[in-house]
């Protein structure tokens, strides 16, 4: 096997259990490395630190998989990890649809694997995980029998591990257009071409705190995709619902979601650039008893950091100024480089601007089948905001 000695002076990230080996923190590497076999990493005094699949195209030259020496990476290793994260979403509740492994928070490492209902869409986006593909196919298939497996590796992020991009069945094909049930409500997800993986599951849990604020309430939403909060103020008792979308597919897509939970009368999809529109929208005194904001993520290199903040604090500038005195923003961000005090900072300096002042009704992150683990950053991503805007 592969052996990694690691030089004298690593990050204190390793030795608390964070997964990643940069390429930088390697003194040695005994073995001949093709790409994607399974190594073996030492501390320099030779003390074992964990077993893993190495990449030297990345950098991160290692991931992960198990800080047990005896414990062999097989394919009843990735039966018995995929066995235990079912557990884990079965004793929060979430049976029907849940991310059912996500990544480094459930120790594999570069895995995504979403359920819905009976369906799973996969994701494999470093090259050790890759290659051991056909395992996880299996064990997906022993252990749920399910109706389809779809592979969603259409990503760039693949690229950097000297892999293509592709997406397809792993399965006998079927239908990718499926219908999904969330709080009581249905909602269309097109597998093979939504965004992701097709449903932003990690909002589920989140998009049932609105139910109170929005009871007889004028709703603005931007950036609404699907129209999955929009439809969720609709049902719990909005007076009257808009949702804003650049995307004239997504609007099409949130305009037969809110027919297919009869909530047509009442919510409605245009398609607009919201942070025009939203601009205009102030000028014009244009006022709303609640604006949800669900953005996507601004940045994802620390290069493009600052302009991901001036884009936060834009929008949530624009949006406040459109809720009436004691109405509510609802307010999200999926950046994983703005951190929950770097948000709230952010929204604290828009409300500043905006001459407004904030009462926290909410604060949040991802719905618990996106587990966080303390000392992994990348684990907790999501920011979910509610806020009474003064």
């Amino acid at each position: 096997m592969i052996k990694i000695n690691l030089r004298k002076k690593i990050s204190q990230r390793v030795v608390n259990g964070h997964p990643w080996i940069f390429n930088n923190e390697v003194d040695k590497i005994e073995g001949e490395v093709k790409g994607g076999e399974i190594a073996e990493v030492f501390t320099y005094d030779k003390k074992f630190v964990g077993k893993g699949y190495i990449n030297p195209k990345s950098q991160i030259l290692v991931r992960l998989l198990t800080r047990e020496k005896n414990m062999d990476i097989n394919e009843q290793f990735f039966y018995e990890r995929i066995a235990q994260c079912w557990e884990y979403r079965k004793k929060l509740g979430y049976t029907e649809n849940c991310r059912l492994v996500f990544g480094e928070a459930d120790d594999l490492p570069q895995l995504i694997v979403d359920k819905f209902n009976n369906h799973f869409v996969i994701q494999t986006l470093a090259l050790g995980m890759d290659i051991w593909k056909p395992a996880i196919v299996k064990a997906i298939n022993q252990i749920f029998n399910p109706l389809g497996i779809y592979e969603r590796n259409d990503v760039p992020v693949r690229e950097l591990e000297g892999l293509p991009q592709q997406k397809g069945f792993l399965s006998d094909p079927f239908d990718t257009k499926i219908i999904i049930r969330e709080n009581g409500l249905q909602f269309r997800v097109d597998i093979e071409n939504g965004q992701k993986t097709g449903y932003f599951l990690d909002q589920q849990d989140n998009r049932r705190a609105i139910q109170h604020i929005v009871k007889d309430a004028d709703v603005l939403g931007a950036f609404t995709y699907t129209g999955t909060f929009e439809i969720h103020a609709a049902h719990y008792g909005a007076r009257s619902v808009l949702g804003l979308d650049i995307s004239e597919n997504a609007v099409q897509q949130a305009t037969k979601n809110a027919e297919l939970n009869g909530v047509q009368d009442c919510c409605r999809f245009e398609t607009a650039n919201a942070f025009d529109v939203l601009k205009q929208w102030a000028k014009d005194g244009r006022q709303y008893d609640v604006v949800m904001l669900d953005p996507p993520a601004f940045t994802k290199s620390r290069e493009t950091l600052q302009k991901a903040i001036t884009g936060y604090k834009e929008i949530n500038l624009r949006g406040m100024k459109l809720v009436r005195p004691g109405g509510f923003l609802v307010t999200s961000s999926c950046t994983n480089l703005v951190n929950a005090e770097l948000f709230q900072q952010i929204i604290e300096m828009a409300a500043k601007d905006a001459r407004r002042k904030l009462r926290q009704v909410v604060f949040q992150t991802q719905s618990a089948d996106h587990p966080v683990i303390w000392g992994m950053e990348n684990t907790q991503y999501l920011k979910f905001l509610i806020v009474q805007v003064l």
